[in-house]
């Protein structure tokens, strides 16, 4: 079940609001000049200040002091893109700045990225607050919807079907996106009947399916165990000549076969996700996830051949060592994950302290906690360190 909850984050509903939200902000063709005007050569200034603590304002100000003009549409892509690095509270602050310090006047699309920034800094309570205050005018769609992405977030259903019924009642209830926001609320919630209801309303309406309606009821009934209801999701997507499948629709599949018992089933669903990644964008995310499953269905011969084929097609980063060293751990197979460990370390990538704690554990696991403790010394030069812990739980069990 985590796989396919992980697989599934990457592409739910959530984000294609954060998807569509960014539009409202707008992109424009990325020349050196384009960036120029949106903000990038200020943005450089600030963007070394990682620590929220420390505020965007001075910065800003002594950008203006220096005769530099600011104008609305540089902040909003600085907005965008301190966002987009999950600089929450700087994205706000920059927010706040724009209207209170520049006097620049609000417009719908500001309002519905504060609401989603605020959410994030300050919690639903200030969203409220704030939404309550904004005037009329402003209070489109986006705003609306911005709201409703704060409930469904929260999982507060009654606040978030009561936003729903006066969208529906003000007529903006007309595309997919407040729709797919109220079925991953349900589908979070385990609430099936309300997602099969709420499906019929968007058929009734016209309204069409995106990849993001159906990936969310294919995570449903994985999350269900109904394969069955999987195979018609699948089936429905495949059938669609205008819809783009994307890799995550069989892995999602692939697990839920797997976690029923239907390991055949669930290697028919790999050989097509592999087909896609050979025949379309190789992902490193697609790579780690036939790792993880061909593990999951027992087949070591697979986990190797996939790990060969991944170092031919793509540069692997961390997080793929870490996918076949794990992988590799569920054969019990020690040599093969201090292979892949000398691999990493002959790469000298960023140093990423989970890559070592996969094989750690795997020496304390099997009770060499010499070797544990030699690894270690050598990697963390014998500063204290989470792993540490860790041999210290398996020797207290062994002892």
């Amino acid at each position: 079940m985590k796989l396919f909850r992980s697989t599934f984050r990457s592409q739910n509903s959530i984000s294609y609001y954060r998807t569509t939200n960014n539009r409202f902000y707008g992109t424009t063709t990325s020349t050196k000049q384009d960036k120029d005007e949106r903000g990038e050569w200020v943005y450089t200034r600030i963007a070394p200040l990682g620590s929220p603590e420390v505020s965007m304002v001075p910065v800003l100000e002594q950008w203006v002091k220096e005769g530099n003009q600011v104008l609305r549409s540089e902040l909003q892509w600085i907005i965008k893109r301190l966002r987009s690095y999950k600089r929450y509270k700087h994205a706000l602050e920059v927010s706040h700045w724009m209207t209170d310090r520049r006097y620049f006047s609000l417009q719908p699309a500001d309002v519905a990225i504060r609401i989603d920034l605020m959410y994030k800094v300050k919690g639903l309570e200030e969203v409220e607050k704030y939404f309550n205050s904004t005037p009329q005018k402003l209070k489109r769609l986006t705003v609306y919807t911005s709201l409703l992405n704060c409930y469904t977030s929260e999982k507060s259903a009654e606040k978030a079907e009561a936003l729903m019924q006066k969208l529906r009642d003000m007529g903006f209830a007309k595309g997919t996106l407040c729709y797919n926001l109220m079925l991953n609320l349900y589908s979070k919630t385990g609430r099936w009947e309300e997602m099969d209801n709420l499906m019929n309303e968007m058929e009734q309406k016209g309204i069409n399916f995106d990849e993001f309606t159906l990936t969310i009821r294919l995570t449903a009934y994985a999350a269900a165990g109904d394969s069955d209801g999987a195979d018609k999701i699948v089936a429905m997507m495949e059938s669609d000549k205008h819809r783009i499948l994307q890799w995550g629709t069989y892995s999602i599949a692939a697990d839920m076969c797997l976690r029923v018992g239907q390991v055949e089933k669930a290697l028919a669903m790999l050989n097509k996700l592999e087909g896609m990644i050979l025949t379309g964008e190789k992902s490193n995310g697609a790579y780690n996830s036939l790792l993880k499953l061909y593990a999951e269905a027992g087949k070591k011969e697979e986990v190797h051949r996939v790990w060969n084929l991944y170092k031919q097609e793509k540069k692997i980063l961390n997080k793929g060592y870490i996918s076949v060293m794990s992988s590799l751990v569920k054969f019990g197979d020690t040599e093969g994950v201090e292979k892949i460990f000398e691999e990493w370390e002959a790469e000298s990538l960023s140093y990423d302290f989970r890559v070592p704690d996969v094989l750690i554990g795997t020496y304390c696991r099997n009770g060499l906690l010499e070797k544990a403790k030699e690894c270690q010394k050598g990697v963390f030069h014998g500063s204290p360190h989470g792993v540490t812990w860790q041999m210290d739980t398996y020797m207290k069990i062994l002892s």
